[in-house]
């Protein structure tokens, strides 16, 4: 860390310079972030407060609502306020405090994916064993083991990034403290370094879609066996949520951070950027309430006793 004192702060560029766009964007971020906030504390209160949602697949789906609220919260506020106040200074170890914070929940999400399609496979192919497979202690080890990977992957990624020295530009081509955005800016030889982000990286994404992917293979054999239409239906509807943000997730990771340094281009980084770090946590929550039907009966119950309360 001491090599890299010679830059004290870094000058976010963001996504436009165009002082026409500001206000609009700003509006837009801002719709955009009161939404996840709504949406994803919504679906948690909703876990806690229905009794019958206080299963192993709701505890996954409690935590991923809150890694999502908080990896946007990383990100979001900081872009909302240089485009309202024109505010583009970050300081050195504001900007690793993002970095790491950001790192840490992108990668628990990766991993509390795996954790549910696992969950997934448990319900659709041994129902009959699943509150034996899935226990709490289960559900916990997956849970608690999915936030130690974060915060060590999070960890790695700043020692890697930040043991370079930075002396010359500290203007990040970005609208937040991204890896590569910041790694791009050293003036030393950062090819160790980069090598270093690419296998922590395709590690983590690795071992989570190895089990997504083996799981929903034999999910989607035990469906394809299946004789009644309604199992059918019920199995496939129980996945269709899970699969949708598993597609949406890895396929912006891959792009962003898969892909060699030479063919990285910023301004198609910063769009692919703001997908995944502030609509994919706006989704979430809207394609496990809009496709689930337990959760919309949860939703409909609270509004109903919110009424009687009220008198309404």
């Amino acid at each position: 860390m001491e090599n890299s004192t010679e830059v004290t702060e870094f000058i976010l560029l963001g996504l436009t310079n165009d002082p026409e766009l500001q206000v609009p964007l700003f509006v837009i971020f801002t719709v955009i972030y009161l939404i996840t906030l709504i949406g994803n504390l919504g679906i948690m209160a909703l876990i806690v407060l229905d009794s019958r949602l206080h299963t192993p697949m709701y505890f996954f789906l409690s935590n991923l609502s809150l890694v999502d609220l908080c990896y946007s919260s990383a990100v979001t506020p900081t872009v909302m306020a240089g485009f309202l106040l024109g505010h583009k200074v970050i300081s050195y170890y504001a900007c690793a405090a993002q970095m790491f914070l950001f790192t840490t929940f992108a990668t628990v999400e990766n991993y509390l994916l795996a954790s549910m399609a696992y969950d997934r496979y448990a319900a659709v192919c041994k129902p009959l064993h699943y509150t034996t497979t899935v226990t709490t202690d289960v559900c916990a080890f997956l849970a608690i083991g999915s936030y130690v990977c974060g915060f060590l992957s999070a960890f790695i990624h700043i020692g890697n990034t930040f043991s370079l020295s930075f002396c010359e530009s500290n203007e990040v081509h970005h609208f937040f403290c991204d890896i590569p955005a910041v790694m791009v800016l050293s003036c030393s030889d950062r090819y160790i370094n980069e090598l270093v982000l690419f296998y922590v990286v395709i590690f983590n994404i690795s071992i989570a879609l190895l089990v997504i992917l083996i799981s929903y293979i034999f999910i989607f054999i035990t469906i394809l066996k299946l004789q009644s239409s309604s199992g059918y239906q019920k199995a496939l509807s129980t996945c269709a949520s899970h699969f949708t943000a598993v597609s949406i997730f890895y396929g912006t990771v891959i792009f962003m951070y898969l892909q060699p340094s030479s063919s990285h281009s910023m301004d198609t980084d910063k769009i692919a950027s703001v997908f995944y770090t502030m609509v994919i946590p706006m989704l979430n929550p809207l394609v496990y309430s809009l496709r689930n039907k337990e959760v919309k009966s949860a939703l409909m119950k609270v509004v109903s006793e919110a009424k009687l309360f009220l008198g309404l």
